[in-house]
Protein backbone atom coordinates (compact mmCIF):
# COMPACT_ATOMS: atom_id res chain seq x y z
CA UNK A 1 0.00 0.00 0.00
CA UNK A 2 1.26 3.46 -0.93
CA UNK A 3 1.06 6.42 1.43
CA UNK A 4 1.74 10.12 0.82
CA UNK A 5 4.39 11.68 3.03
CA UNK A 6 5.26 15.35 3.38
CA UNK A 7 8.90 16.47 3.54
CA UNK A 8 9.59 19.94 4.92
CA UNK A 9 13.01 21.40 4.18
CA UNK A 10 14.64 24.48 5.63
CA UNK A 11 15.80 26.80 2.85
CA UNK A 12 19.26 28.29 3.31
CA UNK A 13 20.06 31.65 1.75
CA UNK A 14 22.69 34.35 1.96
CA UNK A 15 20.51 36.67 4.10
CA UNK A 16 20.05 33.88 6.72
CA UNK A 17 16.27 34.27 6.57
CA UNK A 18 14.28 31.31 7.90
CA UNK A 19 12.20 29.90 5.05
CA UNK A 20 10.80 26.46 4.39
CA UNK A 21 9.79 24.46 1.36
CA UNK A 22 7.48 21.43 1.34
CA UNK A 23 7.13 18.58 -1.14
CA UNK A 24 4.81 15.57 -1.15
CA UNK A 25 6.13 12.14 -2.05
CA UNK A 26 4.56 8.71 -2.45
CA UNK A 27 6.27 5.85 -0.63
CA UNK A 28 5.40 2.26 0.19
CA UNK A 29 4.29 1.51 3.74
CA UNK A 30 6.15 -1.81 3.82
CA UNK A 31 9.94 -1.45 4.29
CA UNK A 32 10.64 -4.69 2.41
CA UNK A 33 8.73 -3.37 -0.60
CA UNK A 34 10.69 -0.11 -0.37
CA UNK A 35 14.00 -2.00 -0.59
CA UNK A 36 12.66 -4.21 -3.39
CA UNK A 37 11.66 -1.14 -5.41
CA UNK A 38 15.06 0.53 -4.93
CA UNK A 39 16.87 -2.70 -5.81
CA UNK A 40 14.87 -3.19 -9.02
CA UNK A 41 15.42 0.42 -10.11
CA UNK A 42 19.16 0.20 -9.44
CA UNK A 43 19.48 -3.07 -11.40
CA UNK A 44 17.53 -1.51 -14.28
CA UNK A 45 19.81 1.55 -14.39
CA UNK A 46 23.03 -0.46 -14.21
CA UNK A 47 21.88 -2.90 -16.90
CA UNK A 48 20.82 -0.11 -19.29
CA UNK A 49 24.21 1.54 -18.86
CA UNK A 50 26.11 -1.65 -19.72
CA UNK A 51 27.70 -2.03 -23.16
CA UNK A 52 29.94 -4.89 -24.31
CA UNK A 53 32.39 -3.39 -26.81
CA UNK A 54 34.42 -6.53 -27.58
CA UNK A 55 33.76 -7.43 -31.20
CA UNK A 56 35.28 -10.06 -33.51
CA UNK A 57 34.73 -10.68 -37.21
CA UNK A 58 33.41 -13.88 -38.69
CA UNK A 59 34.79 -15.29 -41.97
CA UNK A 60 32.15 -13.38 -43.93
CA UNK A 61 33.09 -10.05 -42.33
CA UNK A 62 36.89 -10.26 -42.77
CA UNK A 63 38.13 -8.35 -45.81
CA UNK A 64 39.38 -10.42 -48.77
CA UNK A 65 39.42 -14.18 -49.21
CA UNK A 66 37.23 -14.23 -52.31
CA UNK A 67 39.56 -16.32 -54.45
CA UNK A 68 39.95 -20.07 -53.90
CA UNK A 69 43.67 -20.54 -52.91
CA UNK A 70 44.19 -23.65 -55.06
CA UNK A 71 42.10 -26.05 -57.11
CA UNK A 72 39.87 -28.55 -55.36
CA UNK A 73 41.62 -31.73 -56.49
CA UNK A 74 45.02 -32.88 -57.65
CA UNK A 75 47.42 -30.92 -55.42
CA UNK A 76 47.60 -33.43 -52.56
CA UNK A 77 46.73 -30.71 -50.05
CA UNK A 78 43.55 -30.33 -48.03
CA UNK A 79 40.66 -28.75 -49.88
CA UNK A 80 40.00 -25.07 -48.96
CA UNK A 81 37.66 -22.45 -50.34
CA UNK A 82 38.90 -19.21 -48.76
CA UNK A 83 41.98 -17.73 -47.07
CA UNK A 84 39.66 -16.25 -44.46
CA UNK A 85 38.69 -19.65 -43.03
CA UNK A 86 38.77 -19.70 -39.20
CA UNK A 87 41.47 -22.41 -39.46
CA UNK A 88 43.85 -19.98 -41.20
CA UNK A 89 45.94 -17.16 -39.74
CA UNK A 90 44.19 -13.89 -40.58
CA UNK A 91 40.86 -15.66 -40.92
CA UNK A 92 37.59 -15.13 -39.09
CA UNK A 93 36.80 -16.09 -35.49
CA UNK A 94 34.36 -18.86 -34.55
CA UNK A 95 31.86 -17.97 -31.81
CA UNK A 96 33.81 -14.83 -30.82
CA UNK A 97 32.28 -11.98 -28.76
CA UNK A 98 30.01 -9.51 -30.58
CA UNK A 99 29.14 -5.96 -29.54
CA UNK A 100 26.02 -6.08 -27.38
CA UNK A 101 23.82 -3.46 -25.71
CA UNK A 102 21.83 -4.63 -22.70
CA UNK A 103 18.38 -3.22 -22.01
CA UNK A 104 15.72 -3.77 -19.36
CA UNK A 105 12.39 -2.10 -18.59
CA UNK A 106 10.88 -0.79 -15.39
CA UNK A 107 7.52 0.90 -14.90
CA UNK A 108 7.66 4.70 -14.56
CA UNK A 109 5.57 4.63 -11.36
CA UNK A 110 7.87 2.05 -9.80
CA UNK A 111 10.95 4.14 -10.61
CA UNK A 112 9.32 7.29 -9.19
CA UNK A 113 8.40 5.35 -6.05
CA UNK A 114 12.04 4.33 -5.56
CA UNK A 115 13.27 7.93 -6.01
CA UNK A 116 10.62 9.23 -3.59
CA UNK A 117 11.62 6.62 -1.00
CA UNK A 118 15.29 7.61 -1.20
CA UNK A 119 14.47 11.31 -0.95
CA UNK A 120 12.34 10.61 2.13
CA UNK A 121 15.01 8.44 3.76
CA UNK A 122 17.78 10.96 3.05
CA UNK A 123 15.95 14.11 4.14
CA UNK A 124 18.33 14.58 7.10
CA UNK A 125 21.27 14.69 4.65
CA UNK A 126 19.57 17.13 2.28
CA UNK A 127 20.07 20.89 2.06
CA UNK A 128 17.83 23.27 0.12
CA UNK A 129 19.34 26.49 -1.19
CA UNK A 130 17.63 29.50 -2.72
CA UNK A 131 19.99 29.32 -5.71
CA UNK A 132 23.54 28.41 -6.60
CA UNK A 133 25.13 31.76 -7.31
CA UNK A 134 28.47 31.84 -9.10
CA UNK A 135 29.64 35.44 -8.67
CA UNK A 136 32.17 35.48 -11.53
CA UNK A 137 31.31 35.87 -15.20
CA UNK A 138 33.87 33.23 -16.19
CA UNK A 139 33.79 29.67 -14.75
CA UNK A 140 36.06 29.30 -11.72
CA UNK A 141 36.44 26.32 -9.37
CA UNK A 142 37.38 28.71 -6.55
CA UNK A 143 34.05 30.51 -6.94
CA UNK A 144 32.18 27.16 -6.85
CA UNK A 145 33.94 26.19 -3.60
CA UNK A 146 33.07 29.57 -2.04
CA UNK A 147 29.41 29.01 -2.97
CA UNK A 148 29.40 25.68 -1.10
CA UNK A 149 31.24 27.18 1.89
CA UNK A 150 28.50 29.83 2.15
CA UNK A 151 25.94 27.07 2.80
CA UNK A 152 28.25 25.31 5.31
CA UNK A 153 29.36 22.41 3.12
CA UNK A 154 33.00 21.40 3.44
CA UNK A 155 33.92 19.64 0.21
CA UNK A 156 36.83 17.66 1.72
CA UNK A 157 34.56 16.22 4.43
CA UNK A 158 32.40 14.16 2.05
CA UNK A 159 33.22 11.49 -0.55
CA UNK A 160 30.18 12.21 -2.73
CA UNK A 161 28.16 15.41 -2.95
CA UNK A 162 25.11 15.52 -5.22
CA UNK A 163 23.93 18.91 -6.48
CA UNK A 164 20.51 19.02 -8.15
CA UNK A 165 19.67 22.08 -10.24
CA UNK A 166 16.79 23.01 -12.53
CA UNK A 167 19.09 23.74 -15.46
CA UNK A 168 22.76 22.84 -15.82
CA UNK A 169 24.24 25.99 -17.33
CA UNK A 170 27.67 26.08 -18.95
CA UNK A 171 28.94 28.35 -16.14
CA UNK A 172 27.79 25.92 -13.42
CA UNK A 173 29.09 22.85 -15.25
CA UNK A 174 32.56 24.28 -15.91
CA UNK A 175 32.85 25.66 -12.36
CA UNK A 176 32.07 22.34 -10.64
CA UNK A 177 33.58 19.81 -13.06
CA UNK A 178 37.12 19.91 -11.60
CA UNK A 179 35.90 18.94 -8.13
CA UNK A 180 36.09 15.13 -8.24
CA UNK A 181 33.62 14.34 -5.43
CA UNK A 182 30.79 16.54 -6.76
CA UNK A 183 28.11 15.38 -9.20
CA UNK A 184 25.97 18.07 -10.81
CA UNK A 185 22.72 16.90 -12.40
CA UNK A 186 19.44 18.39 -13.58
CA UNK A 187 16.27 17.60 -11.61
CA UNK A 188 14.68 15.86 -14.62
CA UNK A 189 17.69 13.46 -14.76
CA UNK A 190 17.51 12.48 -11.08
CA UNK A 191 18.38 8.79 -10.73
CA UNK A 192 18.72 6.03 -8.15
CA UNK A 193 22.49 5.51 -8.42
CA UNK A 194 23.31 9.21 -7.84
CA UNK A 195 21.01 9.35 -4.80
CA UNK A 196 22.43 6.14 -3.30
CA UNK A 197 26.05 7.28 -3.67
CA UNK A 198 25.47 10.77 -2.27
CA UNK A 199 26.53 11.45 1.32
CA UNK A 200 24.96 14.90 1.17
CA UNK A 201 22.40 16.29 -1.29
CA UNK A 202 22.07 19.95 -2.28
CA UNK A 203 18.86 20.92 -4.07
CA UNK A 204 18.00 24.34 -5.45
CA UNK A 205 14.58 25.71 -4.55
CA UNK A 206 13.50 25.94 -8.19
CA UNK A 207 14.29 22.28 -8.92
CA UNK A 208 12.02 21.08 -6.08
CA UNK A 209 8.98 21.66 -8.32
CA UNK A 210 10.33 19.12 -10.80
CA UNK A 211 11.21 16.62 -8.06
CA UNK A 212 7.79 16.94 -6.43
CA UNK A 213 6.44 13.62 -7.81
CA UNK A 214 2.67 13.32 -7.91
Amino acid sequence: MKIIKTITYRVENEENEIKSETIRVKISEDKKKQMYCIHRSLKNQLKNGRVRNANTKTRSEVRGGGKKPWKQKGTGRARVGSTRSPLWKGGGVIFGPKKTTYTSKINKKEKNLAISTLLYNKQSKTKIVDRLLITTEKPKTKSALETLNNINIEVNKYKNILIIVEKKTKLLYLSFRNICNIELIEAKNLNILSLLKAEIIVITRQSLKTINIK
